[in-house]
């Protein structure tokens, strides 16, 4: 029984992709006799993206940049001489 649940699931999963997927016209149609939404309709997502990716590769460059600089500090502390006590 749960044998024929997944493969019913997969299968599903394999075909809804494909239902999914505007008729086609079953013409040529060229570039530029398109009305400007259908040229490219994914550009605000791709836009949305790469600024995300960039917004994350910035964010992950500050943190190492703030990390960096603490690690140094930390060097520069552990370098510079202890007043010695005066009993020893």
């Amino acid at each position: 029984m749960i044998k024929r649940a997944i493969l019913v699931l997969s299968t599903l999963l394999v075909a809804v992709p494909a239902w999914a997927q505007p008729p086609t016209t079953g013409e040529f149609v060229p570039l530029d006799q398109l009305p400007p939404t259908d040229q490219l309709p994914s550009a605000p997502l791709l836009v949305t993206a790469y600024a995300f990716v960039w917004v994350a590769v910035l964010f992950y460059v500050w943190t190492i940049w703030r990390r960096l600089n603490k690690v140094e500090g930390d060097l520069q502390a552990l370098g510079k001489p202890r007043g010695t006590s005066a009993g020893r």
